[in-house]
């Protein structure tokens, strides 16, 4: 069996070719920040496969726990999460020329990319290791 034949070596290889093509993709957007009429342009993420279970049991999702409010003042369930929710309003801005990038959304696009591929990388160089390891080489 060779390691590309293992699901996890695979599906972290098909990662850190995404996001080498995505920072590609980032950096072009940021060369063209002054081209007239330039629009910024991004990556869809890979839909990546799910490793089936060998136990065959198949694993079901808990429904949200209602808390039960017995005396009016015990539970505040007025807008406690109001700070963790994400914008997800589309910030757009086209300049005088019709271009559309935005250079800090693009910066925080590549730096996120940029540790995502980290982590990505990381966890290809610690599985390869416990491979070695498990075939009793260093």
């Amino acid at each position: 069996m060779a390691i590309g034949d293992l699901r996890l070596m695979d599906t972290l290889k098909t990662k850190m070719q995404w996001h080498q093509a995505r920072q590609r993709l980032l950096a072009e957007n940021v060369a063209n920040s002054d081209t007239p009429r330039y629009k910024a342009r991004d990556l869809r993420q890979p839909v990546l496969a799910e490793a089936p279970n060998p136990s065959g049991v198949q694993a079901t999702r808990v429904p949200a726990v209602q808390l039960a409010v017995t005396e009016a003042g015990h539970v505040a369930g007025r807008g406690g999460d109001k700070g963790f929710k994400s914008d997800s309003s589309s910030k757009f801005e086209v300049t005088a020329n019709g271009n559309a990038v935005d250079l800090e959304d693009q910066m925080a696009k590549s730096a996120e990319n940029q540790l995502d591929y980290q982590t990505a990388a990381s966890l290809y160089q610690q599985s390869l290791a416990l491979i070695r390891t498990a075939l009793g080489r260093k």
